[in-house]
């Protein structure tokens, strides 16, 4: 087999791994571990470790093994150019396969570290979460970053805030109120972690603020992707006697020819709440140049009888990701919402210690520009410094553009220089 990570990684991207599917790439693991003489356990939540049978590895390598697929089961078809990888209309995967890959790379060359590659790290981080599997590394670098030169050290936490609104009712139309249909689309979108300083729209917010301005009665709203992500594409309709003013220029506004006797008509206190709520960033991080405390509105939905909304919080700190929390339940129960939580995951809080600096003067080595960085975004260092509060954590990786997204793509000179960065860790810490 070669140690050429860029085949490495060709060969895997070719088994399927998308968030929910385990068992092909399990079985691949169990037998390229025989082959390169190492163990290979698996968890009830098809977490998998590989090592030697005497190990004793000061140094543990991390990565999850899913990738998110934007249609079901999809395996993408590498697309090359030049020195750029991407895929035909659908994600790569180099989020985490290139960290898999490195991983893969160290096996094959009978390095012995502890190799942890995680489950469903995606849809909630839930490998890691629930990983019953024996560490035994002090040092452990994980491999999901996605800048060159920037070697992380701390990150958000995070909760899944989601409220239910079933206040409806049905009344005559005595003032005789048109009905307009309100579509958002082709918005930029992003992760609402890291970009959500970067000032792009949120649909759902634009969409109510037209429903506010012309004092709409909300009949129907559906729109954001997902959890994580900005939202882009909305689509309401509302009952109005004023005419809707669009407040984006991709906003299109149609109004509907029937008239109806009688509306079946939302709570206002929904759109009072989308209106007045602060989305976006909260507060700023001086110290670390990042964003401290941030939530994004993402989805909402109308259902059978009700109208639901997903937020998602995040803070670098835990005590602030608490409060955001409960001043946001807190206000979606003053609004007529029933509220849950879910996915919660605390922040990695920055940690400069012996391993990150070691970790620091061999990257400059190769890479002068070199520096400790935290992100407003979740990885699973924050889990495994929770669960295993002695172990010493860093994060690199290539550079990544467009993760989660079509465009998604990585570049073979970033993935070649961060692996020579990788080994010479590995032979560092033998």
């Amino acid at each position: 087999m070669s140690n050429n990570i860029i085949e490495i990684f060709k060969t895997i991207t070719a088994i399927p791994r998308c968030s929910g599917t385990h068992q092909p790439f399990i079985n691949y693991m169990k037998e390229i571990s025989k082959q390169f003489g190492y163990l290979c356990l698996v968890d009830e939540t098809n977490n998998i470790l590989c090592k030697k049978e005497n190990s004793t590895a000061q140094l543990a390598f991390q990565s999850h093994y899913d990738i998110v697929c934007l249609s079901d089961n999809c395996v993408p078809q590498i697309v090359q150019d030049g020195d750029i990888l991407s895929a035909k209309d659908s994600t790569l995967g180099s989020d985490n396969g290139i960290g898999c890959s490195y991983m893969i790379a160290l096996m094959s060359e009978g390095y012995d570290g502890e190799f942890l590659f995680t489950s469903d790290e995606e849809i909630g981080l839930i490998g890691a979460n629930n990983l019953a599997l024996p560490l035994n590394a002090s040092y452990m670098l994980n491999l999901d970053s996605e800048e060159e030169g920037e070697i992380c050290i701390g990150c958000a936490g995070g909760v899944d805030i989601f409220g239910t609104n079933s206040n409806k009712k049905i009344i005559p139309n005595t003032d005789n109120l048109d009905l307009y249909e309100i579509t958002i689309g082709k918005l930029q979108g992003g992760h609402s972690g890291v970009d959500i300083d970067k000032n792009i729209p949120n649909g759902i917010k634009l969409i109510v603020k037209t429903i506010k301005e012309c004092k709409g009665k909300l009949l129907d709203i559906n729109g954001g992707e997902r959890i994580n992500s900005i939202p882009v594409n909305v689509k309401a309709i509302i009952a109005t006697n004023k005419t809707p003013q669009a407040s984006h220029e991709n906003m299109i506004i149609n109004k509907i020819d029937t008239k109806s006797e009688h509306l079946n008509i939302y709570d206002d206190k929904i759109i009072d709440f989308i209106y007045n709520f602060q989305n976006g960033v909260r507060t700023k991080n001086q110290e670390l140049s990042v964003v401290q405390t941030s939530i994004n509105l993402a989805i909402i939905k109308t259902g059978i009888d009700e109208i639901k909304i997903e937020l998602s919080g995040r803070s670098m700190d835990n005590e602030d990701l608490k409060n955001l929390k409960d001043e946001t339940i807190k206000m979606l129960k003053d609004y007529n919402f029933e509220v849950s939580t879910n996915g919660k995951y605390p922040a990695w809080k920055p940690d400069i210690n012996e391993f990150t600096s070691k970790v620091l003067e061999i990257y400059k080595e190769f890479n002068p520009k070199a520096s400790l960085e935290a992100i407003h975004a979740g990885l699973e260092c924050a889990i495994f410094k929770d669960k295993y509060p002695f172990i010493k954590v860093a994060s690199i990786g290539p550079t990544i553009n467009f993760p989660h997204s079509r465009k998604e793509q990585v570049s073979i000179k970033s993935v070649e220089n961060v692996y020579k960065i990788v080994k010479k860790i590995t032979e560092d810490l033998k």
